[in-house]
């Protein structure tokens, strides 16, 4: 038996689960609204306030998709409830990002900035304060899309091993290289 999958999912008040005809589980909350199809294979039972994910048989694939259904919906739970939060920072001289809404305008050392579109589902705040690198906050309640986009952003301007320079989510760690030898 799976670990992941045969643990419950407590449905917390405000939050309603419903699992239609279609395969298709929508989770509903304070936030927003999800959505998530499921394989044909996978049960998903609803009783009492806890959701319960079962397979037929222990089948690689069944046991593989037992425990991935059961972890989608306690990050669909969750996001419509707390919601999503991913920190990124600028580490470099003339790095800066600002934005307008929904677009973020990136200067990375390149000959032109980078205006990058977030998607509507997304909240995103940037903030420069004097003798700090910059941030960016992605907030949102679609876990997937939330570290895809970071991902995205992350790789406009990977952190580089030598000085560290880039985008990085805050608190990650880049390992430096030693550089060059000099010259006898």
């Amino acid at each position: 038996m799976s670990r992941i999958g045969k643990q419950p999912i407590t449905i917390p008040t405000g939050v309603s689960i419903t699992m239609g005809t279609d395969l298709v589980v929508k989770v509903k909350g304070p936030k927003g609204e999800l959505m998530q199809a499921v394989d044909r294979d996978i049960t998903v039972e609803i009783k009492d306030g806890v959701v319960n994910v079962t397979r037929p048989t222990d089948q690689i694939r069944h046991r593989a998709l037992h425990g991935l259904y059961r972890a989608l919906i306690a990050n669909m739970v969750k996001g419509v409830t707390e919601g999503y939060k991913k920190n990124l920072e600028l580490i470099g001289v003339g790095f800066k990002a600002s934005n307008q809404g929904n677009l973020l305008d990136l200067s990375l050392g390149f000959s032109h900035n980078i205006i990058f579109e977030i998607p509507k589902e997304l909240k995103i705040e940037t903030s420069q304060e004097k003798g700090q690198n910059p941030k960016i906050v992605l907030e949102g309640i679609d876990l997937q899309l939330l570290g895809q986009v970071a991902a995205k952003i992350r790789g406009l301007r990977k952190p580089e091993p030598y000085k560290g320079k880039g985008v990085r989510y805050v608190g990650e760690f880049v390992r430096k290289k030693a550089g060059k030898a000099a010259g006898k």
